[in-house]
């Protein structure tokens, strides 16, 4: 709900009380937005609601609303339509007085969060020793666009990479490393990231099949624990390999992270196990420290247990969770915290968080929060892989975004005759392949699955980064066309006319409303709605058929116009930019 929303709520509920007494303070106006502009902005539907209570015909409530209500500051004179709903239409001089008011706030008259609070991101986290495929992309560019409007809400925000790097595969991949290749255990980049992901898969198969290299892995994973310097060296070596290659994609993608790994937490999980035994939830089932569930029932239909310490005296993942929960309480103090992970993993997150929650661990102001995301399918349907059946990587699906923009813009510019230098079109293509990738992700609601197309995500027209970034380049356009320095309209006043104008202005208003929704429910695929509806609503008004001239027009109307070409291209630079697209002054 914005401003404007917020404020007639108040006076339809005020009118209430004034017309049928003070039992009536609190009951909701059910003040909806206008389904068609024609009925004008907003609709007030209570009275059809207080019919069976007042014992009166819905007109004659309404009309008894209307009689106490007071508008005439925001709204035309109210009406009355159907059966009883109340129809409020924004006066133009409000709606101008609006825009007037944030031309010169570079927030665009967004307010920053009442109470800032600690809020922990945790997103991408990939593993040591793996390459980042194409399901570390959902989570990555999904937890970068919370940060980024939590952060401009003004909320304290940490982004935490809790990358895997830890546990039973570095023992098997430094054992079998000892065997083929032990300079690499030794000597700094000896190896790169494909070469490591090769010898990955070469350890867990051998790891699977051989019971004595198998013991020999587990003795390295002690040695590890323990702090064993030459095996401890070798875990630094291959840890920095991976953060290497992982680096150079977070740079593609503008993200910030702070890393904090699954080691980080090593030293706190015997303290979890034992503070699990204090509650009096532990019980020790077949060997295993288990705290069990409510809710969650195995094959057999008995309650599933959740193990904190195996029979062998290992942890495992629920233990690091658990660890790093606490820790991020206690020590971080965040007030919220959000997981950004795949759907599949709905079931850890319900599972760790009840544990924590039994334990007394997790305080009333506390919010725990699992942000689930569906798969990324192929144009056929079924799980992205390359045509060879293996997962994608993410370095190869980023450069081919970015090499077909390249190929796409080559083709544009010989159509248009045009002549660029190779800088140019490198960066373009840079910015047009990157950002079509994350776009094409952030607008689906994030709990669906959805079909990476590069044709789709590419594409000029339609719900796409380069639709966006074209409208934003094309009022850059308009100021270099009429030698206008948009920053140099100072405070002119916007006077709205036409109905194009109207409609433009009016969106505009909207992205308080929008940003703070996301705030709150963290569907980033809201932002893009909204900025796609209104990179429609601007081309409508600045089309010569059925829009205004804005160049071409006279004062005062040919300044406002470009004020409205201003606040657009603002709203849109804005609003791509809490989604970390990048916007290009041409293309």
């Amino acid at each position: 709900m914005n401003a404007t929303q917020e404020q007639l709520k108040e006076q339809v509920e005020q009118a209430l009380v004034a017309a049928f007494g003070a039992d009536f303070a609190g009951v909701d106006p059910i003040l909806v937005p206008a389904s068609n502009p024609k009925f004008g902005d907003y609709q007030a539907n209570v009275a059809l609601s207080l019919s069976k209570k007042l014992g009166k015909q819905p007109r004659a409530i309404a009309g008894a609303i209307v009689e106490k209500l007071n508008v005439s500051e925001i709204c035309e004179p109210p009406e009355i339509a159907g059966p009883g709903f109340i129809n409020l239409k924004l006066k133009t001089a409000y709606l101008e007085a609006q825009l007037n008011a944030i031309q010169a706030d570079p927030r665009l008259g967004v307010p920053a969060a009442k109470t800032p609070k600690r809020e922990i991101v945790d997103f991408s986290s990939p593993n040591i020793a793996k390459e980042m495929h194409v399901g570390h992309l959902r989570s990555t560019i999904i937890g970068d666009a919370i940060a980024r409007i939590l952060e401009f809400q003004g909320h304290d925000v940490l982004r935490l990479n809790h990358v895997g790097d830890w546990g039973t595969q570095f023992g098997m991949l430094i054992a079998y490393l000892r065997e083929v290749y032990p300079d690499a255990l030794t000597t700094a980049n000896a190896l790169d990231i494909g070469d490591l992901v090769s010898f990955y898969r070469k350890a867990k198969q051998r790891f699977d099949a051989d019971e004595a290299f198998q013991e020999t892995a587990r003795q390295e994973v002690v040695r590890l624990q323990a702090g064993a310097e030459d095996t401890l060296h070798a875990w630094k070596l291959l840890c920095e390999q991976s953060r290497r290659e992982f680096q150079v994609i977070y740079e593609l993608l503008d993200i910030k992270l702070t890393e904090r790994g699954e080691s980080f937490y090593n030293p706190l999980l015997s303290g979890v196990v034992e503070d699990l035994d204090k509650s009096g939830l532990l019980v020790e089932n077949q060997g295993a420290k288990c705290v069990f569930l409510e809710g969650f029932t195995n094959r057999e239909g008995e309650p599933l247990p959740l193990i904190v310490q195996k029979s062998d005296g290992g942890y495992n993942y629920a233990t690091t969770d658990l660890a790093s929960l606490r820790y991020r309480i206690q020590q971080d103090q965040a007030k919220r915290i959000i997981y950004v992970t795949d759907a599949g993993q709905g079931n850890h997150f319900a599972q760790f968080f009840q544990v924590a929650r039994k334990a007394g661990w997790i305080p009333d102001d506390v919010e725990l929060v699992h942000i689930p995301f569906g798969l990324v399918l192929g144009e056929d349907g079924k799980k992205f892989k390359t045509r060879s059946g293996d997962t994608v990587r993410l370095r190869d699906l980023l450069d081919e975004a970015v090499s077909r923009s390249h190929a796409d813009l080559k083709t544009r510019l010989q159509e248009e005759e045009r002549q660029e230098t190779e800088e140019f079109i490198n960066e373009v293509a840079r910015v047009v392949g990157i950002s079509a990738v994350k776009y094409a992700d952030l607008s689906q609601n994030r709990t669906s699955n959805y079909i990476f197309s590069y044709d789709k995500m590419l594409d000029l027209k339609g719900n796409t980064a380069p639709y966006m970034l074209y409208v934003y380049a094309r009022i850059q356009g308009i100021s270099r066309k009429g030698d206008i320095n948009f920053k140099e309209l100072g405070n002119n006043a916007v006077l709205l006319q036409h109905e194009t104008e109207l409609a433009l202005a009016k969106y505009l208003l909207q992205l308080d409303e929008v940003i703070s929704s996301v705030e709150q429910d963290l569907l980033p695929n809201r932002l893009c709605e909204y900025l796609y509806e209104l990179s429609k609503k601007f081309n409508q008004f600045y089309d010569r058929n059925q829009g205004v001239q804005v160049l071409e027009a006279e004062e005062p109307q040919r300044t406002s116009r470009l004020v409205l070409c201003d606040l657009t291209a603002r709203t849109l630079k804005l609003g791509l930019s809490l989604l970390g697209i990048q916007v290009l002054e041409r293309m």
